[in-house]
């Protein structure tokens, strides 16, 4: 063989590794887009095509579809490159139109958690003027105390009393720990005439301010749009009880690259000013049952939810009463995860609005859970804000809260 017909040889050798790279990059860039699953509101066009090299066979154990889209139930879309190579199934669920009122309005929140929630170990002082650490590597943070020396507690003043009435015996706590449940021994620490110490750091509440997403006809309600987690140990609080409180904004720190702004609030704890129970804290928000004359102060239209694969890139809305009065400020939709494993981080958007720009300096702490509307529908809820642009934020798509109601 000649040397040129080597050189022939391996130009189209170097050209069908190119063609190969770019199909298997084409492949992955389409498969990409392809959505894990899928809502579509019964009546409504379902998935779009995705590109002519791929071909689609749906699945379905129902009735045939309609010219608008399948009447009920569910179906599988299975995909395949150039008609041969598979790439996923999507599993399509078909759901009547939901509609909920959108919120908007601030709130304060209470919550106690289900047990006593450790958030560290330190020393004590006993009365030889010695230092001690008797729960160091024994307990850590995110531990739930449940009992001592197996009576049932709930409250820091329980756990206190059960410890000083132990007087320098050993200490059984029952724990809960990532789930399962364990016992503990500790010596407690003389520290006082009749005082006593264990040398942990404990939480039995939290209390802030975020902002109602929606409100259903039944009276439940979804907010937040994100879970409230320990400041401490950053684990997901699971409540016994909470409530919502009735809440008026008293000032506004904005936000700066670096620093985000806050919002500032009066929450009077008293029975006459609560205006929902709190039955679940989640990844995706507070979930649970509104007070009547919540539904009656926001005084809105119930709207459509509309799915993630609905949201478009460009012009949207998020409501809001930080100027004491419930507006709709705009924004821009600038980059939609569909896929995104953290549900928090569907949708990333900018504030545009020069009012709100100018009276909080686009997202701040309090705002969590103001709804995103888009084309007449509420699609979502912000989240977060970035901690270098205070402009932008993160959003959950809100199907991912309805679920939570739908499972109450």
């Amino acid at each position: 063989m000649d040397l040129r017909k080597k050189y022939r040889l391996f130009l189209t050798g170097i050209l069908v590794l190119c063609l190969i790279g770019l199909g298997v990059l084409n492949y992955v860039q389409i498969r990409d887009q392809i959505p894990d699953s899928y809502v579509q509101t019964e009546g409504e066009p379902g998935p779009d095509r995705v590109s002519f090299l791929v071909t689609e066979e749906v699945k379905a154990d129902m009735a045939e579809a309609s010219a608008n889209g399948f009447a009920s139930g569910s179906y599988t879309i299975s995909y395949k490159y150039l008609g041969l190579i598979p790439m996923k199934e999507t599993l399509v669920e078909v759901r009547d139109p939901v509609y909920v009122i959108p919120g908007g309005i601030p709130i304060g929140i209470y919550l106690e958690t289900r047990g006593i929630l450790i958030i560290g170990t330190g020393a004590v002082t006993g009365l030889d003027g010695l230092n001690y650490e008797p729960a160091l590597r024994i307990v850590q943070g995110g531990d739930y105390i449940r009992a001592v020396n197996g009576k049932e507690i709930s409250e820091k003043e329980e756990l206190i009393e059960a410890v000083n009435a132990c007087r320098g015996e050993q200490v059984v706590l029952d724990l809960d720990r990532d789930g399962e449940r364990i016992q503990v021994k500790l010596d407690a620490v003389q520290t006082g005439e009749e005082e006593y110490k264990l040398g942990i750091w404990v939480r039995d509440n939290t209390q802030g301010i975020g902002t109602l997403t929606f409100l259903t006809e039944d009276g439940s309600f979804g907010a937040l749009g994100h879970g409230i987690n320990d400041v401490d140990t950053g684990i997901l609080l699971e409540p016994s009880e909470g409530r919502l409180y009735d809440t008026t904004i008293v000032n506004i720190h904005k936000g700066e690259a670096g620093t985000p702004g806050e919002l500032s609030g009066l929450i009077r704890y008293r029975d006459s000013f609560i205006c929902g129970t709190i039955a679940e804290n989640t990844e995706a928000g507070i979930f649970g049952s509104a007070a009547d004359h919540l539904l009656e102060k926001l005084e809105a239209e119930p709207v459509q939810a509309g799915y993630k694969q609905e949201i478009e890139e460009g012009e949207a809305w998020i409501r809001s009463s930080v100027s004491g009065e419930l507006k709709d400020y705009q924004v821009e939709i600038v980059e939609i995860h569909r896929n995104e494993e953290d549900v928090n981080k569907g949708i990333v958007l900018e504030v545009t609005d020069s009012e709100l720009l100018e009276l909080t300096g686009g997202i701040v702490q309090g705002m969590s859970g103001s709804p995103i509307l888009q084309n007449g529908k509420i699609i979502g809820a912000v989240t977060h804000v970035f901690v270098q642009d205070s402009a932008k934020g993160f959003g959950i798509f809100i199907e991912n809260m309805l679920e939570h109601v739908e499972n109450q």
